[in-house]
């Protein structure tokens, strides 16, 4: 029988009902005393790092998350992470980062509703990742949700209260499980030993363009951080406008040594900057990255994990196109 360990960071599948609303209250052991057949699957060890609001969650906590699994690696078989759904997606993207090639499962899963309601869809989500995890059949980190195994680096939320609530953008499921069985799609890939990374650069921002945006918001947000990662409109581009304004703050923030990643706000199919005048330009600029078909949540971790590491240009953009956890499938 596989030794899994299970760590808890709240979230509402542990919520519990107070004056104020829901409250994470319930640690990992309480959790299980409501799935006892997950005993039939594995060995459960747990481990209860925090118990937050996923809304509350930061860059801080992904950093304690990855480390509480490197301490942790060598003693179990997979890892089950209980987690808010808000926030699901980030933390998975930046675990992908945090902890790559990894030969072991590393699931996250959580609910819309709390574990002691009795129309819950915590139990599932519980019983399905302990399957996942223990399978040995999957390895890195996906989340497991609605009985879908989504890529970590693929994975967002998409709906706000229904069960089915993550989806795979523009990524297949990695598997799904039918009444408890897995059924994997993909096999994953994984080095001899995983690559455990400690420091992450927090001055990253993103911003949605919008018809008319005061080009002060670029100015500001770029002043504040090492990189901007820019939600721009269709496959991508940035308006000029009659003064060129926003142009000129792209050549002013990457001639000062900062990182703008141009990507699009449409949910499917990606980034081409090649495609209209708009964008054709910022290909131009080697401090400007082109998002592709990654997500906004993988791009946001990528660059804390990348300017984590270097700021030199050229190594930015190579670790930047080098795919890591299947982030990245179209690259120049």
């Amino acid at each position: 029988m596989k030794n899994i360990l299970m760590i808890g960071t709240g979230g509402t599948i542990a919520s519990e009902m107070s004056p104020e609303g829901l409250t994470p209250e319930l640690t990992p052991s309480q959790l299980l005393r409501y799935v006892p057949a997950i005993r039939d699957i594995c060995r459960v060890d747990c481990l209860n790092l925090f118990s937050l609001d996923s809304t509350n969650i930061t860059p801080a906590h992904w950093l304690q998350t990855a480390r509480a699994i490197r301490e942790h690696y060598a003693d179990y078989d997979g890892f089950v992470i209980s987690h808010g759904t808000d926030t699901m997606a980030y933390t998975a993207a930046a675990l992908s980062y945090l902890v790559q090639s990894a030969d072991k499962a590393i699931m996250l899963t959580g609910a819309q509703k709390p574990i002691n309601y009795d129309s819950t869809d915590s139990k599932l989500n519980l019983t399905d990742a302990f399957v996942c995890a223990a399978s040995g059949e999957l390895a890195g980190v996906n989340i497991v949700f609605s009985g879908r195994v989504i890529l970590g680096t693929h994975a967002r939320k998409t709906c706000s209260k229904s069960f089915a609530a993550f989806s795979s953008i523009n990524y297949p499921d990695v598997g799904i499980l039918l009444d408890h069985r897995l059924v994997r799609y993909i096999p994953p890939l994984s080095l001899s030993r995983p690559l455990f990374y400690d420091i992450l650069d927090e001055k990253v921002g993103l911003v949605k363009m919008v018809p008319g945006l005061d080009p002060g918001v670029l100015d500001y947000m770029l002043s504040r951080n090492d990189a901007l990662i820019i939600e721009c409109f269709g496959v991508g581009g940035l308006p000029a406008y009659e003064d060129d304004r926003i142009l000129r703050l792209v050549e002013k923030h990457t001639a000062a040594g900062k990182f703008i990643v141009v990507t699009t706000q449409v949910q499917n199919e990606g980034s081409d900057l090649s495609v209209y005048s708009v964008g054709h330009s910022l290909k131009q600029n080697p401090l400007v990255l082109e998002g592709y078909d990654m997500t906004s949540e993988a791009l946001y971790a990528k660059m804390m994990w990348i300017l984590g590491q270097t700021k030199e240009p050229r190594q930015v953009a190579q670790l930047f196109y080098t795919p890591i956890a299947h982030d990245l499938l179209r690259r120049p």
